[in-house]
């Protein structure tokens, strides 16, 4: 299987860099992984409507760029739906026996993501009705896929 993880920003924080560094090494030996990440659009902290459309539809297209046809896209939206670290392994595991084995997980930017990325999406995954910083989501994500992959090998992690 081959999971991206495609996020709006580059990360700053070294903890976080590092948290993310570890879990795709541990990664390694059961998928390939790749975490890429696209220019956010600089802007002032206000916007209007129409100027934050715009914002998101030019981080829309850098995503996009980089989402092959035939990948699966889980978009992460606060209004998706909410899974259990057991739905997630399950739903990989699904993908990756009947569907694609190239899931595509999408984070966008501050702003959200642009209408055209929301298509292209196949499901939207929510971890909450809480905003968490986007830096940090990554982090978490790719801890839940580790975790994942852990369940559907029933390997020892998850408790």
């Amino acid at each position: 299987m081959f999971i991206q993880l495609i996020g709006v920003g580059k990360l700053k924080e070294k903890y976080l860099v590092m948290g993310i560094q570890e879990y795709a090494k541990r990664l390694g030996p059961y998928i390939k992984f790749q975490m890429i990440e696209v220019a956010d659009e600089k802007a002032p902290d206000t916007l209007s409507e129409a100027e934050v459309r715009q914002v998101k539809e030019r981080e829309g297209e850098r995503i996009l760029a980089h989402v092959k046809s035939e990948a699966h896209v889980i978009v992460l939206a606060i209004d998706g739906k909410l899974w259990s670290s057991e739905e997630l392994a399950e739903e990989l595991d699904k993908l990756g026996t009947y569907g694609t084995s190239h899931v595509v997980f999408v984070i966008g930017g501050s702003h959200g993501l642009s209408d055209e990325v929301l298509r292209r999406a196949q499901q939207k995954l929510s971890f909450g009705r809480m905003t968490l910083p986007h830096q940090l989501m990554r982090l978490v994500l790719v801890e839940q896929i580790y975790r994942a992959v852990k369940i559907n090998r029933g390997e020892p992690y998850h408790k």
